[in-house]
């Protein structure tokens, strides 16, 4: 008799230790074969997929030791040209950065990132990555912004250069893409600086870029 109640006791042990179990791997998420942790897609820059309409609308204020000069985009006539200007002032890359080049009544060029201050690998970088070209019907004139580039095809990176004088022997070969509307003053100011040849002997440093929309 002791022996039949003694296996129904151990039996009754057994049944709910198996239930306990069953419980405590219920409350366990089930997983899935082969998951993996979720990645995060990398951030691009700000204008990276925009329209031609809403770069049209953006304008970029060039923040310099001898004053503010103001430039409207035109992505209509080069969108990439445009994209890229709009992307180094929003992300801070022209910053610090200086005026190297002046050409006497000319032009005077900005957008070497290696005159920065704060130069590092993203700059380096982002002076890596080449542009196509884009010229268009616009003639180069006082007051146009346009793509500084070598004689190759293709090669222009972040250098810009500001016309102060006609350059008429630029149009339809290189990427004019936007135009001053405010600040020809300071503009002028950088190309009459004194300088060695085409190297200024004291460069004009940009503080700061911004971009804001336009004023209407």
């Amino acid at each position: 008799m002791m022996n039949k109640i003694g296996l129904l006791l151990l039996s009754l042990v057994l049944l709910l230790s198996i239930s306990a179990k069953g419980q405590s791997n219920a409350t366990e998420p089930p997983k899935k074969a082969n998951a993996r942790a979720a990645v995060t897609a990398p951030v691009g820059d700000p204008f990276d997929g925009a329209s031609v309409e809403k770069m049209g609308t953006q304008c970029v204020t060039l923040e310099t030791e001898l004053g503010a000069i103001e430039i409207a985009m035109m992505p209509e006539v080069a969108p990439e040209a445009v994209r890229n200007f709009l992307n180094l002032a929003a992300t801070g890359s022209f910053d610090t950065t200086k005026f190297s080049r002046v050409v006497k009544d000319f032009v005077v060029q900005g957008g070497d990132l290696q005159t920065s201050e704060k130069w590092n690998a993203d700059l380096a970088r982002r002076m890596a990555h080449r542009l196509p070209d884009e010229p268009g019907l616009v003639k180069h004139v006082r007051g146009i912004v346009s793509m500084a580039r070598t004689d190759e095809p293709n090669s222009g990176t972040t250098h810009f250069f500001i016309l102060v004088g006609p350059g008429t022997h630029l149009d339809g070969k290189f990427s004019a893409f936007g135009t001053v509307t405010k600040g020809m003053e300071v503009v002028d100011a950088i190309n009459q600086a004194p300088a060695n040849g085409e190297k200024p002997e004291k460069p004009v440093k940009i503080n700061r870029a911004s971009v804001v929309p336009c004023k209407k």
